[in-house]
């Protein structure tokens, strides 16, 4: 394991409190605006104030920040109050300081308060080492922008636990399957808040979310449920314990990798599109989803134009690559990914290629303003499918 990560997770373990964001290209000044520093929502006021900014006046706290291990900065969280701002931030870093770059969009932003005023923080710029540390606490792209919750507690609302614990009690092994967990969270989703096939389409950025946080509180139910009794009982030798922490460690890999892969047949389903799933293609490769399906593709008389390919990958910034030679007959690629910004230099890149990003909408804010109009939505990539098998 990389040392950083292996340092940002010590960290975060002896923390009183932790926090973590994808790097945003509104930190990184690419937005248009003129703030300044590392935004920090108001879910984390906790994390640098002992109480709320007051509307009408400036609040601010000076901090030690010592980064990656190595350096330290004499840095300030400020709630920004006056005039039209409401807002808080983590700014002054002093000269030279690396992370507010453009080539650091996308990067995975960690802070841990270790003593009185002292912090201690990370930069995580590899798809890899995000996610070894989401991995470690058990988080998904979807728990950043926020303290960090270390207990691994279930927040599902109350009338989706009851579904939770109803289908816990019918398993009749260790763990379920990933795409039978999947299938099971939505159910449990879709009939505890009344979602309809027609709530789905019309607004599928936004029901593909709420799967995803409710397959992730199932998975955390299960694994609490089964592992809690495990982890409170000692181990006789240390090979026990790695043991049991990498089985652990590889079933959260193993559910994140093919989680989004799953909901997004489902919506696709659901739009009445034709696909298929990890089709082969050339030299063996598998991409996730080719429309309309694998005997179009290799049917040589059938019009590429009307093929259209889309890779799922939680997070891209290096592994948007692997998808450039996956089919060859379709020489644009569309990408979803839940990763919350890109640098400027790298969107250049992937679309230099003919790599086209697709996000959930309420991510669309986290790019730089310069290609916002070339990211697509869920909702739109869905019309642009369907106007090719019109």
């Amino acid at each position: 394991m990389n040392r950083i990560v292996n340092d940002a997770i010590e960290s975060v373990t002896k923390s009183s409190k932790s926090f973590c964001k994808f790097i945003s290209a509104n930190d990184a000044g690419k937005t248009g605006g003129h703030q300044e520093g590392f935004y920090i929502p108001k879910n984390s006021i906790s994390l640098m104030f002992d109480s709320p900014g007051v509307k009408g006046t400036n609040l601010e706290r000076f901090v030690t920040i010592k980064w990656q291990g190595d350096f330290e900065t004499q840095s300030r969280f400020i709630y920004y109050g006056q005039g039209t701002r409401n807002e808080y931030r983590l700014t002054r870093f002093g000269r030279g300081f690396p992370f507010l770059t453009d080539d650091h969009v996308g990067d995975l932003l960690i802070l841990s308060h270790i003593g009185e005023d002292y912090f201690e923080g990370f930069v995580l710029e590899t798809d890899e080492d995000v996610e070894e540390f989401f991995s470690a606490f058990n988080l998904s792209s979807g728990d950043t922008n926020k303290l960090i919750d270390k207990s691994n507690f279930v927040t599902a609302p109350v009338k989706i636990l009851e579904c939770f614990r109803n289908y816990l009690k019918s398993l009749t092994r260790d763990f379920p399957f990933t795409i039978e967990l999947a299938t099971n969270a939505r159910d449990c989703y879709n009939n505890s808040f009344g979602i309809s096939d027609k709530i789905i389409q019309s607004k599928p950025d936004e029901i593909l979310l709420h799967w995803l946080n409710a397959e992730f509180e199932l998975f955390k139910t299960i694994e609490n449920d089964r592992y809690s009794a495990r982890i409170t009982s000692p181990f006789k030798t240390v090979e026990e314990l790695i043991g049991c922490a990498n089985t652990i460690l590889n079933r959260r890999k193993s559910r994140a990798g093919k989680s989004l892969e799953h909901h997004l047949a489902e919506i696709f389903t659901k739009n009445s599109l034709r696909f298929d799933v990890q089709v082969m293609t050339e030299e063996n490769k598998r991409p996730d989803f080719i429309f309309p399906g694998a005997a179009n593709y290799h049917d040589e008389s059938y019009d590429p134009n009307s093929l259209v390919f889309l890779a799922a990958k939680t997070t891209c910034k290096d592994r948007w690559r692997q998808v450039l030679n996956e089919a060859d007959r379709i020489p644009e690629k569309h990408l979803f990914t839940l990763q919350q910004g890109i640098s400027l230099n790298q969107l250049a890149e992937m679309y230099k290629y003919n790599v086209r990003l697709v996000v959930p909408k309420p991510y669309i804010s986290c790019f730089p303003t310069s290609y916002q109009n070339q990211i697509l939505t869920l909702d739109h990539f869905l019309g642009y499918v369907k106007s090719k098998q019109a």
